[in-house]
């Protein structure tokens, strides 16, 4: 049986994690969304996702800064950055931490697509 990864979106922006969650639920994978980081972290029944697509600017903490509280807490699994404010240093900041992508806003469908399809599937 194969299981498909359940998708974390942390976007402050309403619209954009409904009009992501809907294109991951069309692909067929679970989603959870969180307006911030401090949501995400203080979500203490979800198990960690298969991976996570999120934003680097939100009130509270940052997308690398929420990626730096999780690699501390052991917590380790793919992670896509978003971004309308693209700066090289985040960029580098992020990906040598491990992230799978670093992607400008608007993201197109296919760039979310193209990073989801190397997740591992049991």
């Amino acid at each position: 049986m194969i299981k498909i990864p359940k998708i974390a979106i942390v976007d402050d922006d309403d619209g954009v994690r409904s009009s992501l969650a809907s294109l991951l639920r069309s692909l067929g994978y679970e989603v959870c969304g969180y307006a911030s980081a401090l949501e995400f972290l203080d979500d203490k029944i979800a198990d960690d996702p298969g991976c996570m697509i999120t934003d680097i600017q939100m009130p509270g903490m940052s997308g690398d800064e929420l990626q730096a509280e999780l690699i501390a807490r052991g917590r380790i699994f793919p992670m896509i950055f978003m971004t309308a404010f693209p700066n090289e240093a985040t960029r580098n900041k992020v990906m040598a931490a491990g992230a799978r992508a670093f992607l400008e806003k608007p993201v197109e469908a296919d760039a979310i697509t193209s990073c989801l399809e190397l997740l591992p599937r049991d």
